[in-house]
Order: structure tokens, then sequence, then C-alpha cells
């Protein structure tokens, strides 16, 4: 496999992940809890955004 092949699927994992988290965050009833699972989702669906720009060959993080 390429390393834009890997860097695509570790971008796809990541993206289930944050859909995952954010969905666990939708069902938490504390609400620290609920920003907690929140803010781990955005930052898991950030990382899944530089991994599949890295894997495309861009050399200028996304904004």
């Amino acid at each position: 496999m390429s390393a834009a092949g890997e860097s695509g699927g570790r971008a796809q994992q990541l993206r289930q992940m944050a859909q995952e988290v954010d969905q666990a965050a939708e069902r938490a009833a504390d609400p620290e809890q609920r920003k907690r699972l929140k803010d781990k989702a955005r930052r898991l669906k950030e990382q899944s955004e530089q991994a599949s720009s890295m894997g495309g060959g861009d050399i200028y993080p996304p904004k």
C-alpha cells in the first residue's frame, strides 16, 4: 500500500472515531461530559483532515 493509501485509511479511521465520539456526546446526560466528548470529536475531525491532506500531497495545512 502506498503512503497516500495509508494516510487515507488513517483519515477514514479518524473520521469514524470522531463520528462515534460525537454520537456518544449526543447521548451524554452530563453537560461537562458532553462538552469533553464534543471537543474530542472536533480534535479527531481535525486530525482526519490533516491526515487526508497529507495523503493528497498538500503542503499547507487546512484552514
